[in-house]
């Protein structure tokens, strides 16, 4: 049983996202509350699995309960909804220890499946570790391409940050499909996630150029290891995703 905490103090939002979760097999709330200083009290009885928290809180804020959980919960997931969409906060929010970055308004089915695909990403990561690295804990594949796009300015709540990342999951497994992206990896991506190719396309091209207008062409080259791009110059699609997928595949990063 994954039991859940919700730090929410819109009650509405909290009722709405408390039974959502109370009707799927597998999921407990454990507690809701709208204030942080209660919620350390909740995660210390409760020790709990999940963790879906608001930045804004009576008693502590957010970011407060993001600190403590990483100090004394390690193995707890946490996702933050806010209002806030300002990509300092987001960024902030991520590296207080957030797994995951909703801006209100948000559906809470779509919350939800985020949660059980972490689940499954965490699952999936143990037995990898159990059986190949002495049961040594490995970060996912999933995390090692967040940590990237954090370095490198792709803000976690754009729709291309996603599609992105699932694109670039996609080469690593089969770097042959960098080959046929109109055909092949962006209508997969668009079955996946309900949408259209032409879609995918446009997103992930977006979130490429947020990063670039933001500038960080030094630290887009440090993760590379070499000076790939100057100034302005951008990279197409299919080549970033190639870039970032060997990256991952020449350092046994999976």
């Amino acid at each position: 049983m994954t039991n859940v905490l919700i730090l929410e103090s819109n009650d509405e939002f909290c009722i709405k996202l408390k039974d959502y979760f109370l009707n799927i097999e597998g999921f407990n709330v454990c507690a809701t509350t709208g204030n942080g200083r209660v919620a350390l009290d909740y995660i210390n009885q409760y020790k709990p699995d999940v963790v879906i928290l608001d930045l804004v809180l009576g008693g502590l804020d957010g970011f407060a309960v993001l600190d403590y959980l990483k100090e004394n919960l390690l193995d707890c997931i946490s996702i933050v909804i806010s209002n806030f969409s300002n990509d300092k906060i987001v960024n902030s929010a991520i590296d207080h220890g957030a797994r995951y970055y909703f801006v209100k308004p948000v559906l809470v089915e779509n919350v939800v499946e985020r949660v059980k695909d972490i689940i499954s990403e965490k699952s999936a990561e143990y037995k990898v570790s159990s059986s190949i690295r002495d049961k040594r804990r490995i970060t996912s594949l999933d995390e090692k391409i967040s940590n990237i796009f954090i370095s490198i300015g792709i803000p976690p709540h754009i729709k291309g940050y996603s599609y992105l990342r699932e694109g670039i999951k996609m080469a690593v497994e089969n770097p042959g499909v960098i080959n046929n992206v109109t055909k092949e990896l962006y209508p997969n991506i668009g079955k996946k996630f309900e949408t259209s190719a032409s879609k995918v396309e446009r997103a992930i091209r977006h979130a490429i150029e947020v990063a670039w207008n933001r500038g960080r062409i030094e630290a887009i080259n440090a993760i590379f290891g070499v000076r790939v791009y100057i100034g302005s110059e951008r990279p197409t699609n299919s080549e970033f995703i190639a870039l970032v997928a060997d990256k991952l595949i020449l350092e046994e990063l999976i």
